[in-house]
């Protein structure tokens, strides 16, 4: 039996070689690429899938509006180009249809989670989506922090960003209880859950806290965090979520390092270090490879959310095992059956480094796939073999076809608070995000630093 992990204390990062600069910059640039191959630019709305007749998803709007500060910055897309698509989405939505009828787009200032391209109205019957409206508003709010020039179309877009986040009647999605659902169909009403145990829904209470005009109440967050499961799982003590994508969300905009709630002063931990030791704890879920799946390894692990395959039982380590198709795959617990997510494993980068750069420079070095491709589709799996060659070895495993916006969105912007720390900081001023984070009694760090007056 494999002994615990030891988990490493944590260090400041070694130096990037050249070749792992070139790397990371090709799999950002290649990510970023898809906001401006999918995005309707007359109305802003960006594709779920790069899958031709893919609806539009809000919650991939609001990456590609935290992308394109990163674009600007790295020379990938002109201010000019980058405020024009922010403007367009922005003024969609702000005369966007809020009736909440059936083939409308939003209602109570939230969003229906998928869109039609063209006409932005509601899609699929989906719900209107708290957490995925939550996405889309930190998005528009990155856009207004980053675009803070004097002029007529940046003074627009800020007044815009500050229209559409007012709007939002958080409360109305609040039960007594003080818990928050998921979401709301015209159909049904409320939807019967709310969100229990730790996860992405960090974000979405943070701006929900910090609202100006319709704010949940300091309640709600407290009756979230109650739901809260710490564990200790191969030696590591950790807030638990299975899924890589819990740990890694709301990083995308908000700097946890240093800063404390109440739940993680009582832990003497913070949710940066927790995302660090669930990263160790996914590598070691791999290590011991408890199912016996083909290609688990220290450089090759990852369980979140993403495609896989859909295909028959197939006999792996003497039982028959399911596939899944999309689903949350999370360890210790399930469900794995060996599809392993690479754009989750990149997104880890700024918790780990030293364990996340051999992971993805074996995935991108993986059976001679071009430009890195297996790290950024949503799955692959080595248990499932194709038919088609991959090289003179023979046949490759799965590999899922096309991309996900939501995963480019987080190798854009993980990657970029790796190299740069550019969300971060860009939020880090955001008038009603640190008014959140102090109601969700968070203290410390930088929320002691005074805020710049006019700060957006």
């Amino acid at each position: 039996m494999r002994q615990a992990a030891a988990l490493p204390a944590a260090a400041a990062a070694e130096p990037l070689s050249a070749a792992d600069e070139a790397m990371l910059d090709a799999l950002q640039r290649a990510a970023f690429d898809y906001f401006v191959q999918h995005t309707n630019q007359e109305n802003g709305l960006v594709a779920d899938t790069s899958r031709p007749g893919s609806h539009a998803s809000i919650a991939v709007v609001g990456f590609a509006l935290s992308a394109c500060p990163v674009g600007i910055e790295r020379g990938w897309i002109a201010r000019a180009d980058a405020l024009r698509r922010c403007l367009a989405t922005l003024r969609f939505f702000e005369l966007s249809d809020q009736s909440g009828r059936p083939d409308s787009t939003g209602c109570h200032g939230f969003y229906f989670h998928f869109l039609h391209m063209d006409s932005g109205t509601r899609a699929w019957r989906c719900e209107v989506s708290l957490i995925d409206t939550a996405l889309l508003l930190a998005g528009m709010l990155t856009a207004a922090a980053y675009f803070t020039a004097d002029t007529p179309d940046e003074i627009e877009l800020r007044a815009l960003a500050d229209t559409l986040y007012r709007r939002v009647d958080w409360r109305w999605a609040q039960r007594q209880d003080a818990a928050v659902v998921h979401g709301w169909k015209p159909e049904s009403g409320f939807l019967n859950y709310g969100w229990e145990g730790y996860s992405e829904a960090i974000l979405l209470y943070a701006l929900g806290l910090g609202s100006p005009t319709h704010p949940l109440t300091a309640a709600s967050f407290c009756a979230w965090t109650d739901t809260y499961q710490w564990e200790n799982l191969y030696g590591i003590d950790f807030l638990f979520a299975g899924p890589l994508f819990i740990h890694q969300f709301s990083h995308a905009w908000i700097d946890f390092r240093g800063i404390r709630d109440r739940f993680m002063r009582e832990k003497h931990c913070d949710y940066f270090e927790n995302s660090r030791r669930a990263t160790y704890v996914q590598r070691e879920y791999a290590i011991r490879n408890p199912r016996g799946f083909v290609g688990y390894a220290e450089d090759c692990w990852g369980l979140s959310a993403g495609e896989g395959p859909s295909t028959p039982r197939q006999r792996v380590a003497g039982r028959r095992q399911p596939f899944y198709g999309y689903a949350a795959r999370g360890v210790p617990y399930g469900p794995d059956d060996g599809t392993l997510c690479g754009p989750a494993v990149l997104a880890s980068l700024v918790f780990a480094p030293e364990i996340v750069l051999p992971a993805v420079r074996r995935m991108f070095t993986r059976g001679a796939v071009p430009n890195g491709r297996v790290v950024r589709t949503s799955g692959f799996n080595d248990t499932v073999r194709s038919n088609t060659p991959s090289d003179a070895r023979g046949a490759r495993g799965w590999i899922s076809e096309g991309h996900f916006g939501l995963d480019q969105g987080m190798i854009v912007l993980m990657v970029e608070n790796f190299r740069s720390g550019l969300l971060w900081r860009l939020l880090r001023g955001s008038v009603p995000l640190r008014a959140g984070l102090h109601r969700a009694s968070f203290r410390g760090g930088w929320l002691a630093d005074r805020l710049t007056e006019g700060k957006q």
